[in-house]
């Protein structure tokens, strides 16, 4: 058992005051977003990911999911993402964001999105079904949506997640590995895996234009991506300097905040209402 586990375990009332405010307000905050998940107070939010060498049209967007406190207001994920992550409460999350991303892609053929979701929610029947409900709806979904499982999540199950790979494969679904060099991949299952994206962490890349080692890790990290055939797209790109030095080593694609931070308003819904308005 982790040292938090343990401490977990302690009555509040008998914890110093400091480790008790901490408790108590985190408490308050699974306790919110809970009640948020129960009531669908979610949206998604959509950050694109642009090509390296002509980075003024999109790839793809990213559809990230946001949950709102009572006021309207976005809980910040890093506030409950780790509490929830194994629990019920994870799973529906995911279910939200798939229902809201499979939604987005048949109100608007032209978009290709990805949405995260966690390798636990395989087994989990409601998204599934969710999940097939929207690929039968619409049959051009499957060839624009992305799904992206962080390094971390796939290794707990790989062998489900690559016969699980392999079947919506089949129905033109794209994957990607989120995440890449956080976590600990057995070169074995991502040779296995087939990914079609591989995304680079996002630690790797900030300031990377001036950082001899993350230079090297990064073009080891896009090597590999080639060698397995794979998309390779950088994570949190905030400068212009890193943005063209990833371009120059052959990155794909580029996201993060230079191109755009994540947002409720894209633009094809800024342009739906002007025409809308007009």
């Amino acid at each position: 058992m982790s040292a938090r586990a343990k401490w977990a375990d302690i009555p509040l009332d008998q914890q110093d005051p400091l480790s008790y405010a901490v408790s108590a307000r985190d408490r308050t905050v699974i306790d919110m977003v809970e009640a948020a998940v129960r009531h669908k107070q979610v949206m998604l939010a959509f950050q694109p990911v642009v090509p390296s060498q002509r980075t003024d049209r999109p790839a793809f967007y990213e559809g990230l999911i946001r949950i709102l406190d009572e006021t309207g207001r976005i809980i910040p994920a890093r506030d409950f993402i780790g509490a929830i992550e194994t629990s019920e409460t994870g799973r529906i999350i995911d279910c939200l964001a798939i229902e809201k991303g499979l939604l987005t892609l048949a109100q608007y053929p032209d978009l290709r999105l990805s949405i995260n979701m966690s390798a636990r929610s395989i087994g989990y029947g409601r998204w599934m079904r969710a999940l097939q409900k929207g690929l039968q709806r619409d049959r051009t979904v499957g060839e624009r949506l992305i799904l992206e499982i962080t390094e971390s999540s796939a290794m707990i199950v790989p062998e489900l997640v690559t016969n699980f790979m392999k079947d919506l494969q089949a129905q033109g679904v794209s994957f990607a590995l989120d995440d890449f060099g956080a976590g600990y991949t057995s070169f074995r299952y991502l040779k296995q895996f087939f990914f079609d994206i591989l995304k680079i962490d996002g630690q790797f890349i900030r300031g990377i234009a001036t950082d001899p080692d993350n230079q090297v890790l990064t073009q080891a990290l896009t090597t590999i991506g080639r060698q397995f055939d794979m998309f390779v797209v950088a994570e949190s790109v905030e400068r212009p300097d890193d943005a063209r030095y990833l371009a120059s080593i052959g990155v794909d694609c580029l996201q993060g905040y230079f191109f755009g931070a994540p947002t409720v308003r894209p633009d094809w819904l800024r342009e739906e209402a002007r025409r809308r308005d007009a």
